[in-house]
């Protein structure tokens, strides 16, 4: 089995991103599964197409991407994208689009085809804040997961595909008082649990 983890670039200022980090700390295997790991930059159109061009390469079984939910609490795993792009802030690129489609024409939304709450139960198994979440807002990451959920449907309808938010890491609130944050050896944990999670529900 193979997965495709994607982590983003930096962006909106920071210098540091906990998804980055824990990709690449991910080890090559989990759970017996082979990890390809693939760095996007935080650009609209850009992300989804280096995965697409992965996909191709790689033909994975399933595509798990990581992003961050600065204030949230918890390892969130996304249930939905919306056909939507509304950025509060400009991607990496100086895109900052306004009640746009993310695909024109493409459905309202997409449902991951991820084991949301066996995921989610995993991660607290491992003593980690762990919750589903229903909106993964309408900046790059959202328009990630939806167009690579489109992509994938109309091309390789077999493979699975979703999404994690993590929190910041503690040094990223340092000026951000009453920000929640998480330990990048927790944010690690919870995605390895998600993933062995994701291989143990792929052998049933």
């Amino acid at each position: 089995m193979k997965l495709l983890v994607t982590g983003f670039e930096p962006f909106g200022g920071e210098r540091r991103n906990p998804f980055a980090l824990v990709v690449e700390a991910l080890p090559d295997v989990v759970a017996g599964a082979d990890i390809i790991k693939l760095l996007l930059p935080t650009v609209r159109y850009e992300a989804p197409r280096r995965v697409e061009r992965a996909v191709e390469e790689h033909r994975p079984d399933v595509v798990l991407s990581i992003g961050q939910a600065g204030g949230r609490a918890a390892v969130s795993v996304e249930r939905v994208a919306v056909n939507l792009d509304d950025y509060r802030i400009p991607d990496n690129a100086g895109n900052q689009p306004v009640e746009e489609p993310v695909v024109p024409g493409g459905p309202d939304a997409y449902f991951t085809r991820l084991p949301v709450k066996a995921i989610v139960d995993a991660i607290r198994a491992q003593g980690i804040p762990a919750e589903a979440s229903l909106s993964a807002g309408s900046f790059v990451c959202n328009h990630l997961i939806y167009s690579v959920r489109h992509f994938l449907e109309q091309h390789f309808p077999e493979i699975r595909s979703g999404f994690i938010h993590i929190p910041y890491l503690p040094e990223q609130v340092l000026d951000r008082p009453g920000t929640p944050s998480m330990p990048l050896e927790l944010a690690c944990r919870g995605v390895a649990a998600a993933i062995k999670t994701i291989v143990e529900e792929e052998g049933r």
